[in-house]
């Protein structure tokens, strides 16, 4: 895990919301246990647990009591959902600012995306 000021279980449950997200967990598959997340991670069991406990409460994974985590049917739409509500807060409400700021209309800025997208 990298050091970056967040909690150690936010990071895990980051981690396994990516994994639903670009499929390499997908709906219905089992996740890994808290062991083995703590014991790749080499963080404790507990802080393993509570980052999962995060997602079963969030609707994310749930439990085959005596199997083990799965990801639930519809995690990932959810998640998509949470996190383009996340971008557009982050990313879009601010550009929209600046650009009302500068006195930008909505085609300026499309025009501008397209020139910028054009690049990759």
């Amino acid at each position: 895990m990298k050091d970056d000021g967040r909690p150690l279980f936010l990071q895990i449950a980051e981690q396994i919301e990516a994994s639903v997200i670009d499929g390499s967990l997908p709906e219905e598959g089992q996740v890994p246990s808290t062991n083995e997340l703590a014991a790749f991670h080499r963080i404790n069991p507990a802080t393993a647990a509570k980052g999962v406990n995060q997602l079963v409460a969030d609707g994310v994974l749930y439990k085959r009591r005596g199997i083990g985590m799965f990801v639930s049917t519809g995690a990932r739409t959810r998640l998509l959902e949470r996190r383009r509500e996340e971008f557009a807060k982050q990313y879009v409400a601010p550009l929209l600012a600046e650009a009302r700021r500068l006195g930008m209309d909505a085609e300026q800025i499309k025009k501008m995306i397209d020139v910028w997208g054009d690049d990759e």
